[in-house]
């Protein structure tokens, strides 16, 4: 899809957030500039390089990741003609990503102000950590655990731990990119420019949905169930079956559960007055999963999920990426590129698919 093949996006951001979101724009059509800070030596995250990684090559696959559709160039900001030069080609750009830190945008003056005074169409998308004026360091896990994700994230005796993704900066890179669509349809009808900022923090925030809802109506705070859901059972229990892999269940009614109840040869429990409710069953949860365990040893997965899906019961094969990325479905969403001589795999940050007229 090539929306946005007369876009110009220049990327002054790094890490994960904001090219995250210049990748989506290059994967749409628009010709997006990455601009690396030269006295470090490009984007912090050439170096996050795994063990195993070649440490000579110049770009790892965190990396390639987030740089997809990119040209990219090494400048010093600070340098007078660098800084020009920078200027001359936003004067050009309709979008401009940053995430400096705080006073860096005025300081260089590459902050929304100065810049409609060179380009009034302009939208300017920032990221900040915590708030525009707030000084911390803003690293994702940083903000996990300030938000408290860290805090529900874990198993009942284990400490508080951080989610294995970046998550609440793909979260900002999402509400960025949705401010950025919501301020260029702005400028479709006024011509003039705006500027869009979003927090890690209020992303994370904005995104705590129903465990929100469940502090702030009910006062309950979450704690560390693994991967339980606090309102449906049995959602998130895992089981594993006869050729060692591993089930999890998603019962979202009472009518799934009395199927799955049939599957499993259980049939007494669809009258256990514990079980017949989802508030029984989540409050006695536990006792249930003691059930379910010594049925699923009985047969492989694949008995399991054939009775499953052929009764329309929630499942899930819980499966490593090696798995995951032999699944035809997943493969589509690959995309290759040749990056400074080396051949770079990544997802797309685009699922959507737009059809019509």
């Amino acid at each position: 899809m090539n929306i946005f093949n007369n876009l110009k996006v220049i990327e002054l951001s790094s890490v994960l957030a904001g090219p995250l979101v210049g990748t989506f724009f290059a994967e749409l059509g628009a010709e997006v500039l990455k601009v690396e800070n030269s006295k470090t030596g490009g984007d912090v995250t050439r170096s996050w390089k795994l063990s195993g990684e070649n440490p000579e090559q110049s770009l790892s696959a965190y990396y390639a990741s987030a740089n997809y559709g990119k040209t990219s160039i090494l400048r010093n900001l600070s340098d007078d003609s660098d800084h020009r030069e920078i200027l001359s080609l936003i004067k050009k750009a309709d979008v401009v990503l940053v995430n400096f830190k705080p006073g860096d945008a005025l300081r260089l003056e590459l902050d929304f102000e100065s810049l409609l005074q060179v380009n009034p169409s302009l939208v300017y998308g920032e990221i900040v950590g915590f708030s525009e004026n707030d000084p911390r360091v803003a690293y994702d896990v940083v903000l996990q655990a300030e938000t408290g994700y860290m805090s529900m994230n874990g198993e009942p005796d284990s400490p508080p731990l951080k989610m294995p993704l970046a998550m609440i900066d793909i979260l900002t890179a999402h509400q960025l990119k949705e401010g950025i669509l919501c301020a260029l349809l702005q400028r479709s009808v006024d011509g003039k420019g705006r500027k869009v900022t979003v927090s890690l923090y209020d992303s994370a925030i904005a995104s705590l949905t129903n465990q929100a809802s469940n502090w702030l109506m009910n006062k309950q705070i979450p704690q560390r169930t693994g991967s339980l859901h606090p309102n449906i059972a049995p959602y998130g229990e895992t089981f594993q079956c006869k050729d060692g892999e591993w089930i999890v269940l998603a019962i979202g009614s009472d009518q799934q559960f009395y199927r799955l109840c049939g599957i499993l040869k259980m049939q007494e429990l669809k009258s256990d007055l514990r079980f017949i409710t989802n508030a029984g069953r989540v409050k006695h949860r536990s006792e249930l999963a003691i059930k379910f365990k010594e049925q699923f040893l009985k047969k492989p997965i694949a008995e399991w999920a054939g009775m499953m899906l052929e009764q329309h019961i929630p499942f899930g094969q819980i499966k490593d990426l090696q798995a995951v990325f032999e699944e035809d479905q997943a493969k589509k969403l690959i995309l290759e590129q040749e990056m400074e001589g080396i051949i770079t795999k990544r997802v797309r940050t685009v699922a959507f698919n737009i059809t019509g007229d």
